[in-house]
């Protein structure tokens, strides 16, 4: 199974959707696209929707700390929301909730960031 990404800027804030399955074949690609998309459109914001991800490993975990990174350097913040059982347990095993909010739905991350 391949990744699919969605890319969606309302405001200051990258929408950014996957589903399928984010791992060290698909990394590479959401990583580009989403730093290009941060760089060119002065993002401050990220909310990740994780809803129809099936599966994720380390690779991924990388490119959403990268993607966390590069945010709180403009002192922005990123917000996962509707996350999967399974990849929630990952985010918790990996410690990425001490310093990544999550909201049960995108509307609820956009209106945490006053987006929505």
């Amino acid at each position: 199974m391949s990744l699919n990404i969605e890319f969606e800027i309302k405001h200051d804030v990258l929408c950014i959707r996957l589903s399928g399955e984010l791992d060290h074949h698909t990394a590479d690609e959401l990583r580009e696209k989403a730093t290009a998309l941060i760089e060119e459109n002065e993002i401050r914001h990220i909310v990740l929707n994780l809803e129809q991800l099936s599966f994720m490993d380390s690779s991924g975990l990388g490119v959403i700390l990268g993607r966390y990174k590069q945010i709180k350097q403009v002192h922005g913040e990123m917000v996962v929301c509707a996350i999967s059982p399974a990849v929630q347990r990952l985010f918790d095993m990996s410690g990425l909730f001490k310093i990544i909010k999550m909201e049960p739905t995108e509307e609820f991350a956009l209106q945490r960031l006053g987006v929505a």
